[in-house]
């Protein structure tokens, strides 16, 4: 089983920045498109944005120009930067990944997810 570990949410005023990383297992035979996704309270979970193994990126519309999605291949590890943070970005932050391994093939995998609140 592959495990994707999340950190760098926390509590932050409008306008400021926050950084989430999220690193895979070393179990791992290759690591695909890795994705955010966000759930704000009340409501359903949403694509933030993603990044292929190639480093093509796509985000949602809403946080076009404010978030950055980058990785680090021999990290293993994904980056979620996200400047002029509004209120509206709050939610709980999920990792999730395409993993590989020689037992189970290709798989989907999720982060355990990390509380971002922005205060107004």
């Amino acid at each position: 089983q592959v495990q994707l570990v999340e950190s760098g949410g926390g509590l932050v005023q409008a306008g400021g920045s926050l950084r989430l990383s999220c690193a895979a297992s070393r179990i791992a035979f290759s690591i695909g498109t890795m994705r955010w996704f966000r759930q704000a309270p009340g409501k359903q979970r949403e694509l933030v944005a993603a990044i292929t193994l190639g480093g093509s990126t796509n985000y949602q519309d809403s946080v076009k120009g404010r978030f950055t999605i980058s990785r680090d291949n021999a990290k293993n590890t994904v980056y979620l930067q996200m400047n002029s943070l509004k209120p509206e970005d709050t939610a709980d932050y999920y990792c999730h990944a395409d993993a590989h391994t020689l037992t189970s093939g290709w798989q989907s995998y999720w982060g355990q997810g990390t509380q971002v609140t922005v205060s107004s």
